[in-house]
């Protein structure tokens, strides 16, 4: 199929020292001479702006831990302009052409946060108080971000932690799929207390994935290695089921009507969970061995899905019962993480590509937008309105899109 893209760049925006100083101040010189000859003077682009209830539980492990902060690092600062390039044939698609509509949504911004080195964040999830959470990986911990100031507090999850995902739950804490403890933490975003709630014995090693909340206010959860579950987190009672097709489940996301879904990586489908019976309902994309890794619903309840060994995004309609598919642009796209904003715009990251694309259903066309860092592995993204949050695992940064 030929889908229109348009590529974007990353202007970088910042203060000019040494050399470059020198060139600027002659070039500024030449323009003065030349406006002052009757010659017309140069438009200038605008810079960009910088800028509880507590729940009880019967079982969780509690402990406090100290936190480490790290003072404020400078931030990158970058515009991403679009340009218009000619519609590229990406593959064989089951669906139809449509021509390419101007975009009126506001000209995405970049801006870039160092962590810590070896933080290594893994997911992200904006906090109630402004800041952002993420996963640090590498050490073992939860990470917060002020964006106002760069500072960054770490807190430690306990010996052997290997946080995967944190999301906010209703509560308004964080929320963390640790595959190292095989545990569900949260910590209190006040006093950052950590409650472990452990899974049970007969179920070792599940290589905790990713966790989402159901309407009910009860967490579900996956493990790569062949199982999902659910937490209450009023009670503390946890159940945990074996996946069908065993290995395999990976993200994970509620829709408008409190289904639960979860993509299976391994197993090649993406499972509709029952909040009442725990039962899945195996829904199969039409491409064989597609690699489904990550899933959310957009406002309508439809569910997106990236196709991470095919290069594609998926989208199923629960209410039809059908499926659509579209290629990624470009040679050999890997689709890894899949979020839906709050206009109903598709943000994918492309490994293949090393760049985050977004995707209007609508018009059916992609804007590609190159990352920072090279590697960058972003493995997740989610938002808030106005922002798309990215982690680039291999550069020990956050990005956020604001658009």
């Amino acid at each position: 199929m030929c889908n229109s893209m348009r590529r974007g760049k990353f202007i970088r925006a910042g203060r000019a020292s040494g050399p470059v100083a020198s060139i600027f101040l002659g070039i500024l010189i030449l323009l003065q001479l030349a406006g002052c000859s009757g010659s017309p003077k140069p438009t200038s682009e605008p810079e960009p702006d910088t800028a509880t209830t507590s729940i009880p539980s019967s079982t969780p492990t509690t402990a406090v831990i100290g936190l480490q902060t790290s003072a404020p690092t400078p931030t990158i600062i970058a515009i991403l302009t679009p340009e218009s390039q000619e519609s590229s044939t990406v593959g064989p698609s089951r669906t139809k052409d449509v021509s390419p509509t101007a975009s009126a949504l506001a000209e995405p911004r970049l801006q870039a946060f160092p962590v810590p080195s070896g933080s290594r964040p893994h997911d992200v999830a904006p906090a109630v108080d402004g800041g952002v959470w993420y996963t640090a990986q590498g050490s073992g911990e939860l990470g917060w971000l002020n964006p106002e100031t760069g500072e960054t507090r770490h807190t430690p999850l306990g010996s052997g932690s290997r946080p995967h995902g944190v999301i906010v739950g209703p509560d308004g804490a964080p929320w963390v799929t640790d595959g190292g403890l095989n545990a569900i933490v949260r910590v209190d975003p006040e006093s950052l207390v950590v409650d472990v709630f452990p899974l049970p014995a007969e179920r070792p090693n599940a290589n905790l994935n990713t966790a989402t909340f159901g309407n009910d206010g009860v967490l579900w959860f996956t493990g790569q290695n062949g199982v999902y579950g659910r937490l209450d987190p009023s009670t503390g009672e946890m159940e945990v089921f074996d996946a069908p097709r065993g290995r395999g489940p990976y993200g994970i996301a509620a829709s408008p009507n409190g289904d639960i879904y979860y993509a299976s990586l391994a197993g090649n489908y993406v499972g509709r969970i029952d909040p009442e019976s725990g039962e899945v309902t195996v829904l199969d994309p039409p491409t064989p061995n597609q690699g489904a890794r990550r899933v959310w619903s957009d406002s309508q309840g439809r569910i997106w899905v990236s196709e991470w060994n095919a290069g594609q995004v998926a989208v199923y309609d629960p209410s039809a019962g059908e499926w659509r598919e579209w290629k990624l642009p470009g040679a050999g796209p890997r689709a890894y993480a899949v979020y839906v904003d709050e206009n109903d715009m598709v943000w994918l990251s492309d490994f293949g590509a090393n760049a985050v694309l977004r995707f209007d259903p609508k018009s059916e066309r992609f804007e590609v937008f190159d990352l920072p860092s090279n590697p960058s592995n972003v493995r997740q993204i989610l938002g808030r309105r106005g922002e798309v949050w990215l982690p680039e695992s291999a550069a020990d940064q956050l990005v956020v899109i604001r658009h």
